[in-house]
């Protein structure tokens, strides 16, 4: 039976489904195991059988219930491709088939995925479309939205079973910003900034893991440039942000230029993690000892004592094992300048160039 005012299905459980549940229910909070993956499974269950005792409003319900079954089914989706690095491509859904942008996209999707790339759109027409017919069948992720206009999934994405259909814009952003690598934005309207600025937020306050932010813009267009100009001239000029911060982002010209960035990004850089009080960063190649003399000569501000160092895994990364035996480096990291993370993360890939 569906709830003619809230549209969620009301559904009868069966004595044998109540039981199982029970069961799964006493295994979880019985199990010995005191891992952080069972910790975390226990909280989860005793969070929601907390919300029936907080007199929460139906629509309060509606959201945390959407919201949760709209996170799982999107995790699972992705789990089996998490080794292989994406791209979140943005872009107007009103840009037509045959423009330049929109060849511009099919293209950059299309280099993306021959060096090894997969990429995430909003499944939609326009840049999103461009994006999933460049990548090609199972190189690309649809993240739709329901919308009563505008949003239905295209043609090359729509029967893919990495297509993934949210209600809310929230889970669809996290998903976005979570399971990518980097971000390009293609000219688009209000959805597109929206996206944008989110990412940028999320990356010049370190909540988003440290990635190339390309502005896609064709040879003479001032889409892009304009709004560098604003972001220079109004927000940079008034103290809103640091000097820094527009390292965050760069403006590129051709679908080559984009593709390059993003490997470039990772040619020496590889991910970072935060251990207890050390800033690991894990790295693709080796870096010389000279190398790490001109890091800390150019990056001290970044450090809160000591210095830059060559070092080992440590054992809290052992959970991680694919990246044990990656070449580190570790510092004691001030947290207050992502756009200086980011010249730093530049420099190692300059440096790494010339090897060990």
């Amino acid at each position: 039976m569906r709830d003619e005012f809230t549209g969620t299905r009301r559904r009868v459980l069966r004595q044998e489904e109540i039981g199982r549940a029970l069961e799964s229910v006493r295994s979880v909070l019985t199990a010995e195991d005191n891992s952080l993956r069972a910790v975390l499974c226990r909280e989860i269950l005793l969070n929601s059988l907390e919300v029936q005792d907080d007199d929460l409003d139906i629509l309060d319900l509606k959201v945390i219930n959407r919201s949760m079954r709209e996170m799982r089914y999107a995790f699972k989706v992705f789990k089996p491709y998490r080794h292989i690095r994406k791209v979140s491509i943005f872009g107007s859904a009103r840009t037509p088939e045959g423009s330049p942008y929109y060849r511009t996209a099919v293209k950059f999707a299309r280099l993306l995925s021959q060096k090894g790339f997969m990429v995430i759109t909003g499944a939609a027409d326009g840049i999103m479309k461009a994006g999933n017919e460049g990548a090609g069948t199972g190189k690309s992720f649809g993240v739709n939205i329901h919308l009563p206009f505008e949003q239905g999934a295209n043609e090359y994405i729509v029967d893919d079973p990495k297509l993934v259909t949210f209600k809310y814009f929230f889970t669809r952003k996290l998903i976005f910003v979570m399971e990518s690598h980097a971000t390009a934005l293609f000219p688009g309207g209000f959805g597109t900034h929206d996206e944008g600025f989110e990412i940028l937020t999320l990356l010049q306050t370190e909540k988003a893991s440290p990635r190339p932010f390309l502005l896609m813009e064709l040879p003479g267009e001032t889409y892009w440039e304009r709004w560098d100009d604003f972001i220079k001239g109004q927000v940079l000029a008034r103290g809103f942000i640091s000097p820094e911060d527009v390292s965050l982002y760069k403006i590129v010209h051709s679908p080559e230029t984009g593709v390059e960035e993003i490997r470039h990004f990772y040619s020496t850089y590889h991910s970072y993690r935060q251990v207890r009080d050390k800033f690991v960063v894990r790295l693709d190649k080796d870096l010389s000892p000279k190398a790490i003399d001109a890091l800390n000569e150019q990056f001290s501000d970044l450090v809160t004592e000591g210095r830059i160092e060559k070092t080992y895994a440590f054992p809290e990364e052992a959970n991680e094992p694919e990246l044990l035996a990656k070449p580190r480096i570790a510092f004691s990291y001030d947290h207050r300048s992502a756009g200086r993370l980011r010249q730093l993360i530049d420099q190692i890939n300059k440096l790494g160039r010339f090897g060990p």
